[in-house]
């Protein structure tokens, strides 16, 4: 079996930054451990498998999966996605059109296209479940499992918590940039306090208004094979839904520009934006640009 595929970094316009991802185009026939191998063997955050859809008005199933596990939702997996199909014009002897809705297994994803000048550039997706809130975690375990002090950690507007449009992760406002800096992942601390099944991983935040950066981010997943990840869509977007319920406001459109990957040398942008009305988050998104990396043909 000959398996296309293309690798491209997200939430960047340059090469060598932002998020890599592997897209295998042509996954029809594959089972769930050959996908998870072959994620095990490009060994990036994310590789996403390109299916025929179930409905035939939808551009495709996408399936996600890291180093270690299968995912129901990711950010950068379905924006790289949709950037790769739009390139190739076809898939699955259709046009691809624009918006792109893609089946995953949290739900639907809607995309649309980022173009400049005409050419594809990017995509911008709605998040296929509405935000919610889960329970509070303890500062300590936060901590520990990031290597920083309690101390570190932000409270004033929300304690570390549980949030999800898709997946869950912990969601942490850290206090400065310095501790963000410093945070390192412990996996023997996640698998005690944070194990899979419970959260995807953490991501610590800063607030930082400058330089047209609303926000500074890391996250940390180790159980799932990403001890760092560059950029992550699914939880950013989450983030925003999570801040702008926060907000006094009962109508509200709440953008951010989020930096993330900057420690890792893999700077990343994510343009996050979260609508409020009636006091109730009505519709979460994230986007950001892509750049085209490789292609290539695997053999199984």
């Amino acid at each position: 079996m000959q398996l296309s595929y293309m690798t491209v970094d997200v939430f960047t316009d340059r090469r060598f930054g932002g998020n890599p991802l592997a897209v295998v185009t042509n996954a029809q026939g594959l089972a769930t451990d050959e996908m998870q191998s072959i994620a095990g063997e490009f060994n990036l955050a994310e590789t996403a498998f390109v299916l025929p859809p179930r409905a035939p008005s939808h551009t495709a199933e996408v399936r996600i999966f890291t180093p270690r596990a299968e995912l129901p939702f990711a950010g950068h997996p379905n924006i790289g996605t949709a950037f790769v199909l739009a390139r190739l014009g076809t898939i699955h002897g259709r046009a691809v059109g624009d918006p792109l809705m893609f089946e995953g297994k949290a739900g639907l994803v809607r995309l649309e296209l980022i173009r400049d000048a005409g050419a594809v550039a990017g995509a911008r997706l709605s998040a296929p479940q509405p935000l919610a809130r889960g329970e509070d975690i303890a500062l300590d375990v936060v901590a520990t499992a990031c290597s920083i002090a309690a101390d570190d950690i932000a409270t004033v507007n929300h304690r570390p918590c549980i949030a999800s449009c898709g997946v869950g992760f912990v969601l942490a406002e850290l206090k400065s940039r310095s501790s963000l800096a410093a945070a390192q992942p412990r996996a023997e601390a996640f698998a005690k306090h944070l194990p899979s099944d419970r959260a995807t991983g953490i991501l610590l935040y800063v607030r930082d208004h400058h330089d047209d950066i609303d926000i500074h981010a890391r996250m940390f997943a180790p159980l799932y094979g990403v001890p760092e990840d560059p950029a992550t869509g699914s939880g950013n977007c989450a983030l925003a839904g999570l801040l702008a319920s926060l907000r006094p406001e009962h109508d509200l459109t709440l953008q951010l520009r989020i930096a993330q990957g900057i420690e890792m040398g893999r700077p990343s942008l994510l343009e996050a934006a979260a609508e409020k009305t009636g006091g109730r988050i009505t519709e979460l998104a994230i986007g950001g640009r892509c750049v085209a990396m490789m292609h290539g043909v695997l053999e199984l």
